[in-house]
């Protein structure tokens, strides 16, 4: 088992109204089998028992499915791994001596909480004005019986795997979050089921995405490399195609 040791420094912020500030810690030696959270975890068992208060990060699952657990780690969202989530980011990527720099993700939209944890809800909202399918499409064994051309339903599928992590708004310099309603509205624009509500959900969910103050799509392509699952900016396409059809077809002023 190899360890090693890191300098790290990490941003503290007791509040969303509260002073932010990089704190500087000495890691003391660290197995690099561990993941970045355990890494964390390890660091707060030593501040606890000296007295400090332990630093807050979001987590849930550990196992890169979730999208709760997100931060900057030396200016990239979950660290310099591509298709890796934060909880799925091993030390053993990191070298002895190294300086990290760990902070939360910067948007307007997500506001701070606590220390590296932001609220995402804004995600959940957007969600709410369209990324479902409400009317009655029947059971699994119906749905199975609809065809599906196979490179349609790939993309469907590719789309479906985005996890809301919110690496996208992080990496972007506007802090757009189109490649997260891309995802949501290509996969279900691609399949029969979301075809009834397919104009509403558009209008509705890039609405909602503007009014909650996200950033526009500037093309730097920054926030398909940071996603985790590797979603692809064409989904952005999709959701432009989407949309301008949505305001053609759309009885709304």
């Amino acid at each position: 088992m190899s360890l090693i040791n890191l300098t790290l420094r990490i941003w503290r912020q007791s509040g969303p109204e509260a002073q932010g500030a990089f704190h500087t810690y000495e890691s003391g030696p660290i197995s690099t089998s561990m993941s970045f959270l355990e890494m964390l975890d390890v660091l707060n068992e030593r501040l606890i028992l000296s007295g400090e208060e332990a630093v807050a990060f979001d987590h849930d699952c550990r196992e890169g499915i979730c999208g709760m657990c997100g931060s900057v780690v030396n200016g990239k969202p979950h660290g310099p791994e591509q298709k890796t989530t934060l909880c799925q980011l091993h030390m053993r990527h990191f070298k002895d001596g190294d300086t990290l720099v760990i902070e939360p993700f910067r948007s307007r939209a997500f506001k701070l909480v606590k220390d590296l944890i932001v609220d995402r809800s804004a995600f959940d909202a957007i969600i709410a004005e369209g990324g479902y399918v409400s009317v009655n499409t029947g059971g699994t064994p119906d749905a199975n019986t609809i065809p599906i051309p196979n490179p349609t339903a790939e993309q469907a599928l590719d789309a479906a795997e985005c996890i809301g992590c919110g690496a996208c708004v992080a990496a972007c310099p506007n802090a757009s979050a189109m490649l997260f309603v891309g995802a949501k509205v290509s996969h279900l624009s691609l399949l029969p089921q979301g075809q009834p509500e397919r104009n509403q959900r558009a209008l509705a969910m890039v609405k909602k995405m503007d009014k909650l103050g996200f950033g526009n799509c500037g093309n730097e392509k920054r926030c398909e490399k940071a996603c985790p699952k590797g979603i692809s900016i064409s989904n952005i396409a999709r959701l432009n195609r989407e949309f301008m059809k949505a305001v053609l077809f759309s009885n709304e002023k």
